[in-house]
Order: structure tokens, then C-alpha cells, then sequence
């Protein structure tokens, strides 16, 4: 039985109005929804909310503030309650997308030396990913940016 989880549709609500190119909007109400579940809020709804907040920063320190928040709430996250809302996920394929994503805006920042730190931290978790269209797009993020690692570029890639 699939249960209805109001503030996972809230959260996808918004997403969609930053990715039709409505950001601010998009940040301000999953601001509002961060404030209402707070730092101790269930996993999933931190994890999947800081996850997005973080693609929709202008700049690399902001994404990494809400990409650490990611990791952190991912870390306290079962299967059991990632299961809950979509049957096939698991919480160990959550990793490689997140060390990808702090693995960019380190080396945005220009800390390269971090930033390979969370690349491989990436790279060591791909076994969890499935053949699939998100599982390939981890992939070729971690090759963007160990391409842009290689040339101690800090400029965002078109790809985050």
C-alpha cells in the first residue's frame, strides 16, 4: 500500500518550479519546508530536500551547506524508510550522488584536495548504483569532474 506523504510531494512541487527556471520560488518554499521539519526531521525528507536545495545555489558555498545537510541526514536514514516511499531504494545508492556533489563544490571553492577526497568517496560506492539513467548520469558526473579536477578548474560545470 503506497502511503501519500504530503511533504515529499511538496518537496517535488518545488523542484519542479526550479527546474522551470522559477528559483527563487523554488528556494523559498523548501526553505519554509526546512524550517517546519527542522535539523531533526525525518531522514528522508532532510536528505531529499537538502539534496535539491543544494542544485538550486548560485554559489558553490551555499551548495555545500545544503549538500553536508544531505550527507548528514542520509547518514541517520534505514532502508526500511527509504523503502517506504519507493520500494527499489536503498540507502547505500544515495552516496555516490552525494560525495559527487561535494566532491563539485569543493572544487568549485578551489579545496581540490577535498574535493578528490569526496570523488573517490563517489567512486567507491558505484556498485550500489543500477544500470540505468540516474546510475550512468553518477557516472558521468564523476568523470566531469575528475576531468575538471585534472585542470584545477573552478568554474561550474554545465552538467551541475
Amino acid at each position: 500500500m503506497t502511503v501519500i506523504d504530503d511533504v515529499m510531494i511538496a518537496i517535488n512541487d518545488a523542484v519542479t518550479l526550479g527546474r522551470q527556471g522559477d528559483t527563487a520560488q523554488a528556494r523559498e518554499q523548501l526553505t519554509e519546508l526546512w524550517e517546519t521539519m527542522g535539523p531533526d526531521g525525518d531522514p528522508l525528507h532532510r536528505v531529499t530536500l537538502a539534496h535539491f536545495m543544494a542544485d538550486l545555489q548560485d554559489h558553490a558555498a551555499d551548495a555545500l551547506t545544503w549538500d553536508l545537510r544531505a550527507l548528514d541526514a542520509v547518514d541517520s536514514l534505514t532502508d526500511e524508510r527509504a523503502q517506504q516511499h519507493h520500494a527499489a531504494l536503498n540507502v547505500r545508492g544515495f552516496y555516490p550522488s552525494l560525495h559527487l556533489n561535494l566532491a563539485d563544490c569543493y572544487r568549485r571553492l578551489g579545496a581540490f584536495d577535498t574535493a578528490r577526497k569526496h570523488l573517490e568517496a563517489a567512486r567507491s560506492r558505484v556498485d550500489a548504483l543500477d544500470d540505468d539513467g540516474y546510475g550512468r548520469g553518477v557516472l558521468a558526473g564523476i568523470g566531469n569532474v575528475e576531468a575538471a579536477l585534472a585542470e584545477q578548474s573552478t568554474e561550474r560545470l554545465p552538467t551541475h
